[in-house]
């Protein structure tokens, strides 16, 4: 049953909307900035509370306290890290998770260059009274209370860096990057006997353990906060379980949940979970899918591509499966909407989150535009809901069916291009439109970049890039 959203005034909706983007523009704002004070604290604290300049005597002790700069900030940027990868509510709801994850990526090369040469100009400042005898200084650092797990924790820290970008580039699957996950909480634990030394940043002697103990709290709490109690009570009091498996083309299915209250679980049109099922061939791996439907009181629906090994095994999970999730998360929602009219634009699996976020928008009359693109009829899955709920508010839905063009980079078929169809022709409201974009990354980027190319600024496009 489709469950159209109720209308509001116009104005109002305007006025709601512009409120919401100020205060997420405001949120935003104040998230960089606590960032920014995070990378300056160390230096203050280093300068202030432990006078590190004022140590300063020569060329080696320079070296020392620029090893320990180095090593205080980039512990400080892994830390944050952790908290950008808790999947914590305040982070996901002013950037979203998709974001986060991706300032989680970008931080790690940072991170690990900064405690490469925390090790390096440590070194250099020990063997600097005698020569530089590098392998002399080295033997003598080892031989030092928590210095060989100091190391370790090191190596394993390049071993996560190097396995992410393998991992990043083959696209591997949830199981690879949580086995690199808990090596890298792994070379964190094995780093802090070293940080406990005295003079080390979590010494009980000052107000920097105050805040280096603070600041583990708060990235350690919010990952076993968010990752493991928040999912464990759901699925101790919404009892979630698989109710049904449809089959909806050859290689997607909409796998049906039953629970108690599952509206309660706080799901806005356009979200996704991560879930992970409970059979013997599933429990050991979760999944980030989007809700295809806003979920009611007793039951939510998910729609699955089979898209390799880990996904067919969920497509066959039977009726009383248990389900574990975390979540929702994403910013691919009503609330990120700044303009007056919407344009959704869907391919493949993508048509799930602009399917639940149809439903979940208050519309006036024709102000939605959708654009559902498929390169066979196997792919038309959910246009006839989508389609449904478009037009009951007076919205227009184009259908593109058909391969790409050879030779021409395009998110359109061969069809529509001879046609003379552009992102301009099929959405002519682009520029007063919020553009929600969703389905496979080539397809989505070459998309982003017809808009951006016709004057969509970034405020007003929004695009949802399922992430761990």
């Amino acid at each position: 049953m489709l469950v159209l959203a109720r209308s509001t005034a116009p104005d109002d909706l305007q006025a709601a909307r512009s409120r919401r983007q100020r205060r997420r523009t405001w949120a935003a704002r104040t998230l960089h900035a606590l960032f920014w004070a995070s990378v300056a604290m160390p230096f203050v604290l280093f300068c202030v509370f432990y006078d590190g300049l004022s140590r300063i005597a020569d060329l080696g002790t320079a070296l020392t306290a620029a090893a320990s700069v180095a090593g205080l900030v980039g512990t400080d940027l892994v830390l944050v890290m952790l908290l950008l990868a808790a999947r914590g509510p305040l982070v996901d709801r002013v950037i979203g998770h998709d974001t986060a994850m991706t300032y989680h990526r970008r931080l790690g090369k940072p991170a690990l260059y900064l405690l490469l040469g925390h090790g390096a100009l440590y070194t250099l400042g020990r063997a600097a009274p005698d020569g530089f005898h590098l392998v002399s200084a080295t033997r003598g650092l080892v031989g030092e209370e928590n210095v060989p797990l100091a190391y370790l924790a090191l190596v394993l820290l390049v071993v996560v860096v190097l396995c992410s970008v393998v991992a990043s580039v083959h696209r591997a699957r949830y199981e690879v990057w949580y086995a690199i996950h808990l090596v890298s909480y792994l070379a964190i634990l094995f780093a802090l006997p070293h940080q406990s030394v005295p003079g080390g940043v979590l010494a009980g002697d000052s107000l920097r353990w105050v805040y280096w103990l603070g600041l583990y709290a708060v990235a350690f709490g919010a990952l076993l906060v968010y990752r493991l109690v928040v999912p464990v009570v759901h699925t101790v009091r919404r009892g979630i379980r698989v109710d049904a498996v449809e089959q909806v083309a050859p290689d997607v299915v909409s796998i049906h949940l039953r629970g108690r209250r599952l509206d309660r679980l706080g799901v806005t049109g356009g979200q996704y979970a991560v879930w992970r099922f409970w059979s013997r061939s599933t429990w050991w791996h979760a999944h980030p899918f989007s809700f295809s439907a806003v979920p009611t009181a007793t039951g939510a629906r998910l729609t699955v591509r089979t898209l390799g090994a880990g996904s067919a095994a969920v497509s066959r999970v039977r009726p009383g499966t248990r389900v574990w999730t975390s979540g929702p998360l994403g910013i691919f929602t009503d609330a990120a909407r700044t303009s007056p009219r919407l344009a959704v634009v869907a391919a493949g699996v993508g048509i799930t989150p602009a399917r639940a976020l149809l439903e979940g928008t208050p519309f006036r009359p024709g102000e939605a535009t959708v654009v559902l693109r498929g390169d066979d009829e196997g792919q038309h899955f959910l246009w006839d809901e989508v389609t449904a709920l478009a037009e009951a508010s007076g919205g227009v839905v184009h259908t593109v069916t058909g391969p790409r063009p050879a030779g021409i980079a395009t998110w359109l078929s061969a069809e529509a291009v001879e046609s003379g169809a552009t992102i301009t022709t099929l959405l002519p409201d682009l520029l007063d439109s919020d553009l929600y974009v969703c389905g496979p990354p080539p397809w989505t980027d070459a998309v982003v970049r017809d808009a951006r190319a016709a004057g969509l600024p970034d405020s007003q496009l929004h695009v949802e890039r399922f992430d761990w």
